[in-house]
């Protein structure tokens, strides 16, 4: 059975993050996605809320599963079995910061590959950095996150 790890914060997860989940299904037989506990940016969600939106997404996903993770990336695709890392990429900008964690990701633990997927036209420019920030403002982001993430933000109060 082959199977890869798709890590991020998906703070929140966003239709962009779904569509490289849903290419990576038909690549691996398993898709397990982690979601960060410990990061260096300040998560609008808690990690309850992160895995519960998260989850909510996968029911017509059956390839996949949600679960946490903490430390090193490579040391949780290990116990998960994994043999392959999944990156989407938006941008050029993107790849350099993907591209040294993938040579660091390597150096540690030479058995585990990084493949970058690279966004649908029309996630390219899309963040969950982004959705959060004009989600703040009151703008209309339903276009670019799940209806279960787009009522979560709406229902969040922003300080």
């Amino acid at each position: 059975m082959r199977i890869c790890i798709y890590p991020g914060t998906f703070d929140p997860i966003t239709n962009g993050h779904l569509d490289v989940l849903e290419r990576a299904c038909r690549m691996f037989d398993k898709v397990v996605v982690g979601v960060a506990k410990d990061t260096a940016k300040e998560p609008f969600f808690s990690i309850e809320e992160r895995l519960r939106l998260v989850e909510e997404n996968l029911a017509s996903i059956p390839e996949a599963t949600v679960m946490p993770f903490s430390g090193l990336l490579v040391d949780f695709a290990k116990k998960q079995d994994a043999s392959v890392i999944i990156r989407g990429l938006r941008a050029v900008s993107d790849f350099e910061y993907e591209f040294q964690m993938a040579l660091m990701n390597r150096h540690i633990e030479s058995g585990i590959e990084t493949t970058f997927v690279m966004a649908k036209q029309g996630y390219n420019y899309t963040s969950s950095s982004l959705v959060k920030q004009v989600a703040e403002y009151g703008a209309d982001v339903s276009a670019f996150v799940p209806k279960n993430v787009n009522d979560a933000l709406l229902g969040k109060t922003i300080p």
